[in-house]
């Protein structure tokens, strides 16, 4: 594994057989696992390049066995990793060698629709269209779409602070969650939010824990909001000779005050791959193609798709095609939400990227991924939720000739590059070891020291999830130093703690 994780204590790995006789006391019967050939089905998460065996796999059955397994590891000095359905895309749920995987996949109820309030409370292992499938059949659905929608479980979009191609108009997860209950590494049972409005004069707390990436508390329960489907919603396939072009056509549509309810761009790669597998009916000789989904009432949705072709036309669209039905709009998502899969049917590995740009940097930047090409020799095909800058470059290599560090390098310039640009390292896969080493690009040793400070608020002795975010851990009492003067402390007159 060419990202080093953190040196698994030999204490730990000496006490396996009495921490795993000690887990089973807890959570009885086939919630624990601990051979070795069956915990290989957890040994990576969607980053598969890296793998590892965890110490032992645990499946909880409720809160008061998480409960009870955290606090018997934050007495013993055990890490932990949580994990959902394991679909994450930046190692978040890589395992530890001395680690506790604490998977919450058991946890997979609807436990109360109210449509009055418009919201659902589940499980964390409930999937992202599960929760959808739940409530559609009274014309409801839970907005955030992510690609993996059908396997990846709200826990995890919590997590991540996943997004999706309806992303652009309806916000990311952290914008449609109003509630937790999450469990604290010494075993405490914590809620935050709910059906009620947020209390005036607190902290944003469930802000703070929606994209904490396990490095605060594992997640037992979310209420999230759920919306009415719009009275009408009809997509444009719209076809470009370059996709400078089609990026152009991205910051005009927004310039010119329209909010897609999605906006999503492929390249010819994508365009060709995602054709073969599903049949959309892409057009093949155009170097770019946008999918341009408007909805709301009939009559805003008409006069928006003509606003929309005209734009197209005016940076130089060469075909555009509307959806006449539900089942051709459908058809149109299918090609891009197969997009991944359907890039894995033409190269025998790829590394997917996740950061994010300002909208007008988007030529530049698709530029800039050419001159990669040239320099790493390698190939990438290019999907990206381009209505909020979120690019997912996929970089075609074949791990057994050799080229994954060149694939890790041609990822970590386009990562890069975001920065430079004013963009951000991820916009919604989380950091996790795969962008880890890269945080100095963005943050200072300040940012990351107060980032710091918060994982030791919840975390003090680094236990969930240790060697994810963070290139380099502090201990909390070497960030808690105070710097004296002359035998005073900065600002004598606050209250200290």
């Amino acid at each position: 594994m060419s990202i080093a994780m953190p040196k698994p204590s030999e204490a730990v790995l000496s006490r396996r057989e009495e921490i795993v006789s000690a887990l089973r006391v807890i959570v009885p019967g086939e919630g624990v696992v601990d051979a070795t050939n069956e915990m290989k089905a957890f040994e990576s998460d969607g980053l598969t390049a890296y793998r590892q065996l965890p110490l032992v796999v645990v499946l909880p059955d409720n809160v008061g066995q998480v409960s009870r397994v955290l606090k018997y590891c934050h007495e013993n000095d055990i890490p932990v990793v949580p994990r959902g359905a394991g679909t994450s895309l930046s190692g978040g749920a890589l395992p530890l060698e001395d680690g506790v995987l604490l998977v919450l996949s058991k946890f997979n109820k609807v436990l109360d629709i109210d449509f009055d309030n418009r919201c659902a409370v589940v499980q964390p292992g409930v999937t992202n269209l599960g929760i959808t499938k739940a409530v559609e059949h009274r014309g409801f659905y839970y907005a955030p779409d992510p690609s993996s929608q059908i396997a990846c479980s709200i826990g995890g979009n919590i997590a991540e602070n996943s997004g999706g191609v309806h992303c652009l108009k309806y916000g990311l997860t952290a914008n449609n969650v109003l509630g937790i209950e999450f469990v604290t590494i010494e075993g405490e049972i914590v809620r935050l939010g709910g059906k009620h409005l947020d209390a005036d004069g607190h902290y944003d707390m469930l802000g703070l824990m929606t994209g904490s990436e396990g490095l605060l508390g594992v997640v037992t329960e979310v209420t999230v909001r759920i919306l009415q489907a719009p009275e009408t919603a009809r997509a444009v396939l719209i076809g470009f000779p370059s996709s400078e072009q089609a990026g152009e056509c991205v910051a005009s549509i927004i310039a010119k005050g329209i909010i897609p309810g999605g906006m999503e761009m492929m390249d010819r790669p994508a365009i060709h791959a995602a054709e073969d597998f599903v049949n959309a009916g892409y057009p093949r000789d155009v170097e770019a193609l946008l999918i341009v989904e408007l909805d709301g009432p009939k009559a805003e949705v008409d006069h928006l798709l003509t606003e929309v072709e005209a734009i197209a036309g005016e940076n130089g669209a060469t075909t555009t095609r509307v959806s006449q039905n539900e089942e051709e709009r459908a058809a149109f998502w299918a090609g891009r939400k197969a997009a991944f899969p359907a890039v894995g049917r033409i190269s025998p590995d790829y590394y997917c990227m996740d950061g994010t740009i300002p909208r007008k940097e988007l030529p530049k930047v698709l530029a800039g991924m050419k001159a990669m090409e040239k320099k790493y020799g390698l190939k990438c095909a290019n999907v990206f939720h381009a209505g909020d800058g979120n690019l997912h470059p996929l970089v075609l290599y074949d791990a057994n000739a050799g080229e994954l560090e060149r694939a890790e390098e041609f990822g970590n310039d386009i990562l890069k590059l975001c920065v430079e640009v004013g963009g951000v390292l991820t916009g919604e896969h989380g950091v996790g070891v795969e962008k880890r080493d890269l945080m100095p690009e963005m943050f200072s040793e300040t940012d990351m020291n107060h980032q710091q400070r918060v994982k030791c608020t919840f975390d003090a002795k680094h236990l969930l999830n240790p060697g994810k975010v963070f290139p380099q851990l502090h201990r909390c009492a070497e960030l808690g130093r105070m710097h004296v003067h002359k035998g005073e402390v900065a600002f004598p007159d606050l209250p200290r703690f």
